[in-house]
């Protein structure tokens, strides 16, 4: 579960490498914890590249992201459950359309219900 003050792993090619959580957004009221296919409002704490030309993104900016991958163990309705080894976040712009053009690791399924499904065409696969 993700909270506000939390520190994400950016994992497109956007530019970002780390981000902070500043707030969850939820369409079912004022919740504390996101979960895998929230949107969350990010600040960019540390950029990949030196060269800050490359970058898509700049440190201290403002942007949206989406959850894709939680440290704590999601639950499926068939009983499946699993995690993945870190928290980590791919960044939106305000059309809630994926800067990058490649997202790297495998991506759960469930982002397909909530309506991101360029985000996993763009990946390498899905659990």
């Amino acid at each position: 579960m993700v909270q506000v003050q939390t520190l994400l792993k950016v994992s497109d090619n956007s530019g970002g490498k780390t981000v902070r959580c500043l707030r969850i957004l939820k369409k079912g009221g004022n919740s504390k914890h996101g979960k895998i296919g929230d949107v969350v409002v990010v600040s960019v704490q540390q950029i990949r590249s030196k060269k800050k030309v490359t970058s898509k993104v700049k440190r201290g900016e403002v942007l949206y992201g989406v959850i894709v991958k939680t440290r704590s163990f999601f639950r499926r309705r068939s009983g499946i459950s699993f995690c993945f080894a870190q928290n980590c976040v791919v960044l939106l712009n305000k059309q809630l359309k994926p800067f990058a053009t490649r997202v790297l690791g495998v991506m759960p399924k469930e982002l397909r219900k909530n309506k991101f499904s360029k985000i996993i065409s763009l990946a390498v696969g899905t659990i």
